[in-house]
């Protein structure tokens, strides 16, 4: 249950990397967030092909998040 709560409280913004879960074919687990809403676009940092994904399945598979720079 606290696994759950800890993802809830993350707030996803635009520019953020999230970590997640498993590997992307080519071999990068990071991914950087275009799109926030129901559903999430999410660009892959190590060969930049974009997805959307749902909200509950990034939070789920959600395992690090890094705050973009501030300007």
């Amino acid at each position: 249950m606290e696994k759950r709560n800890m993802a809830e409280k993350l707030n996803y913004e635009i520019g953020d990397v999230v970590k997640l879960k498993k590997p992307h074919p080519c071999g990068s687990q990071e991914w950087e967030i275009l799109r926030v809403g129901a559903d999430f676009r999410l660009k892959c940092m190590g060969c930049g092909h974009q997805v959307m994904v749902s909200r509950k399945l990034v939070e789920k598979n959600t395992r690090g998040l890094k705050k973009k720079q501030a300007e």
